[in-house]
């Protein structure tokens, strides 16, 4: 009975006739119900709810629209605010004075300080990178930089523009952006395509890096185009294997979790799931086209996506494996289960506190740390639940 009401439910929302033997975590009515997915299993997941007993420890409040949080190896966490801050938060949750030196930013809609990420020699040479929207001649656009933090952690020195996103372009969406570093020491940058429609076929020009994920050599001296056809990347993140995996906010209904190899097409503008914000299709995209990738999973209706880790510690051992993404539209933070670069199943956790959640990442205690995207912004902790 079970399998039948799980494919009548697929098969209402638009999915295939044949359903896995399991009830899908996404009951609501997708937005594009006539688009079918490529393959079993690549959207409505079945629902995998854990029993992992976790705390949620609130460490800070009063962040104002905090982008990304950072665990540095002490204990203490980096958290920037969209406005162009970057502070030290205490592991008791001691929120320190903005540090000084960084850039000016263009803060407006969706620009700001956005990711920062360690060096992977941070221990030795402090040096932290960041991204952020750039104020320039004729608009702005996505930048990197790095600097090194002071001993006392009050200022950046040395600071310098490693990696700018081109072209130029005078609007406030769609910067991307995360940064992770990849077992080859390199640092891997997500980028957007802006948004607007004039600037879409950027993502599928290969001398453009609007829409794309870009490997860039720490000290600036080169970069590399590694895929394309990106819209929006906000979630990016290696797994254990050393896999490169991007969750990329999608038109309406078509957010996407995509495995990325070195020179492939992931489609935007002229293949995706989803349709226009005003419910029209969007121009030209089929959802599969020889040459193209498909998403290993796609939401529709969408979440969101924001922030990406993969669990890797000890604190919580059945998430380990797991892919931790931050929900903002759905106000949640999402768990997939993964089996073989398949998502074969879906949580949803922390719905309950109605944050929109901007970045999720492992503390060097297991720990997940996570930062919400409010005015009155939040650094939470989400450990082993105390014993009573």
């Amino acid at each position: 009975m079970r399998t039948i009401l799980s494919a009548l439910l697929l098969a209402l929302a638009g999915g295939p006739a044949l359903a896995a033997e399991c009830m899908p975590i996404e009951k609501r009515e997708p937005n594009a119900p006539e688009q079918r997915p490529a393959f079993i299993g690549q959207t409505r997941a079945c629902e995998a709810p854990s029993e992992a007993a976790f705390d949620v420890v609130v460490l800070a409040k009063g962040l104002e629209n905090p982008w990304a949080v950072e665990p540095l190896p002490d204990g203490r966490l980096l958290v920037s605010e969209k406005r162009g801050r970057l502070r030290i938060v205490s592991a008791k949750g001691k929120v320190g004075a903005p540090i000084r030196g960084l850039p000016k930013v263009d803060a407006r809609s969706q620009g700001g300080l956005l990711d920062v990420a360690l060096s992977p020699s941070f221990g030795r040479d402090r040096t932290l990178f960041w991204s952020y929207a750039e104020p320039r001649k004729g608009g702005n656009g996505t930048a990197v930089a790095r600097g090194v933090l002071s001993e006392d952690g009050s200022a950046l020195q040395d600071v310098r523009v490693i990696f700018r996103v081109m072209p130029t372009y005078d609007g406030t969406m769609h910067y991307g952006s995360r940064l992770a570093f990849g077992p080859d020491g390199m640092l891997f940058v997500s980028t957007g395509e802006r948004s607007d429609r004039a600037m879409r076929k950027y993502a599928q020009d290969p001398e453009s890096t609007l829409g794309k994920i870009v490997r860039v050599k720490p000290d600036g001296s080169a970069h590399e185009v590694w895929s394309l056809g990106h819209r929006n990347v906000q979630a990016m993140a290696f797994d254990p294997q050393g896999r490169l995996w991007v969750v990329e906010h999608g038109p309406r209904g078509g957010d996407e979790l995509n495995l990325i190899q070195r020179g492939k097409n992931y489609g935007w503008p002229l293949v995706s799931y989803g349709q226009e914000y005003s419910g029209q299709p969007i121009p030209g995209a089929v959802t599969a086209k020889p040459g193209f990738e498909q998403p290993v999973y796609y939401w529709d209706p969408v979440i969101a996506p924001s922030g990406a880790q993969f669990y890797t510690g000890e604190a919580f051992p059945e998430w380990k494996g797991s892919l931790f993404v931050g929900s903002l539209k759905d106000r949640k933070l999402v768990r997939l289960v993964l089996e073989e670069a398949k998502v074969k199943g879906e949580e949803h956790l922390l719905a309950e506190r109605g944050q929109r959640i901007r970045d999720v990442r492992e503390g060097p205690d297991g720990a997940l740390y996570i930062v919400t995207d409010e005015e009155n912004g939040e650094l939470w902790k989400l450990a082993p639940r105390a014993a009573k």
